[in-house]
């Protein structure tokens, strides 16, 4: 079994995350790739990169996700140091969801 992660399995793996064209799409297939407490670990792995990102205490992030303080440690790790991942989403997803409030006008 090869035990480097970058290579053609992956690959194939990430080809198939880039053709995926909706939310829908993507918890079905995230629900049928992953068991049950692999999605529900990676979600709070995700949710605690987005608070560390908002600086939010280690307590805090433990308190609302359950991940132990090495998980987190690891994962502040990888959202500074790593190959730029989290922070490419979190910068992301940060754009959609911050809509300027001159946009809002007229929809009262």
């Amino acid at each position: 079994m090869d035990k480097k992660w970058n290579n053609k399995k992956t690959d194939a793996l990430a080809k198939a995350v880039l053709a995926l064209r909706n939310k829908a799409e993507a918890k079905k297939f995230l629900r049928d790739l992953l068991t049950e407490p692999e999605l529900i670990e990676f979600g709070n792995r995700w949710q605690a990169a987005r608070m560390l990102s908002d600086k939010i205490s280690y307590t805090t992030i433990r308190g609302k996700t359950g991940l132990s303080p090495r998980t987190i440690a690891r994962i502040s790790n990888w959202v500074k140091n790593g190959m730029g991942g989290y922070r490419l989403m979190i910068n992301r997803l940060s754009l959609h969801h911050h809509t300027p409030s001159s946009s809002k006008k007229g929809l009262a």
